[in-house]
């Protein structure tokens, strides 16, 4: 369970963990201007955490504040990330491509698996960025693919099932290249960083 805390009083942020009544709990605790670092920090990176805690949690206890903070995380959440450049569309290809490759070429399972979760992350990251979408971390990935297209979802997570019940590498290799596709495909020939 998480929950937040705004405590005009405190002199900084500051998280902590405890269990009560039996559940893990994760306490984060801003005060007026702590929050808006972070969430400055969460929009930069393109994952909302604080933003989404606060627009889409249950409040406990009410203040005069809480409205316009709660407001204040809606709009970042329905805004999302800035769009990505030409350029990190490009230099994120190219490292796709760099991984793909590798999957392809490997025929080492143990490092399959790990190039594999590589790929997945990557190419989440991509569909989301590109489609100016909030990215996600661990139980997020699936959950911001969802909010995305929960079709492109079922398909991303079944294709990485399949080649991590049965070895089939094909059904990932396709998606990645049909992620690809409409940015110009996989990038290597002429890929080049200053």
């Amino acid at each position: 369970m998480d929950i937040v805390i705004f405590d005009k009083d405190i002199p900084s942020a500051y998280r902590e963990s405890v269990i009560a009544f039996g559940w893990p709990i994760e306490v984060f605790v801003h005060n007026l201007q702590s929050y808006q670092l972070f969430f400055e920090s969460d929009v930069k990176r393109a994952r909302p955490s604080l933003p989404r805690m606060v627009a889409e949690g249950t409040v406990i206890k009410k203040s005069d504040y809480l409205p316009k903070l709660i407001n204040e995380a809606k709009r970042i959440i329905e805004l999302g990330p800035e769009v990505w450049t030409k350029k990190e569309i490009e230099f994120k290809r190219y490292f796709i491509t760099d991984t793909l490759d590798d999957f392809i070429g490997s025929n080492n399972d143990a490092e399959e698996l790990i190039i594999a979760g590589t790929l997945a992350e990557q190419l989440q990251e991509f569909v989301l960025r590109t489609n100016k979408r909030w990215v996600g971390k661990s139980k997020w990935v699936v959950r911001e693919l969802n909010h995305y297209d929960p079709v492109f979802s079922g398909k991303f997570v079944e294709a990485f099932s399949q080649y991590y019940r049965n070895g089939n590498k094909e059904i990932v290799v396709e998606m990645a290249e049909r992620v690809l596709k409409p940015y110009g495909g996989k990038l290597f020939d002429g890929f080049s960083v200053e």
